[in-house]
């Protein structure tokens, strides 16, 4: 069996922003990041985007895609911790009132509403 030959491209600034959005969530290397990027695709976490949306930037979860996009992940992986030991972050303008700091992602909570004699619990709406 003849694996498809691919010319290795610079991948798009989307892509890499997309790994690093989901190691930034989960701090993990390969396999497990991987695992991170397609509950992150299943749930449009990221810009909105599914599987075809990162498809379009150069992320696919494709049997014969996974080496490529493993050592994406190896380089960003590697770029991101350098930048934390070096003390690096990135500047990130506040443009709402609310208050800085980490995000919590809500997607998969429930919201419990309490009336007296009730329980009723509703999945988490955004």
């Amino acid at each position: 069996m003849e694996f498809p030959k691919r010319v290795e491209h610079e991948p798009s600034p989307e892509a890499v922003d997309f790994i690093r959005f989901c190691y930034r969530r989960r701090r993990v290397g390969w396999p497990e990041i991987y695992d991170e990027m397609c509950a992150v695709a299943g749930r449009g976490l990221y810009h909105g985007w599914t599987h075809a949306e990162l498809s379009d930037h150069g992320i696919r979860f494709s049997l014969f895609d996974l080496p490529g996009l493993a050592a994406l992940v190896g380089r960003v992986i590697a770029d991101e911790d350098t930048s934390r030991r070096a003390g690096r972050v990135p500047f990130m303008p506040r443009t709402s009132g609310f208050p800085a700091g980490p995000v919590r992602d809500t997607s998969t909570e429930e919201r419990v509403a309490v009336v007296p004699g009730v329980l009723a619990a509703a999945p988490a709406v955004n």
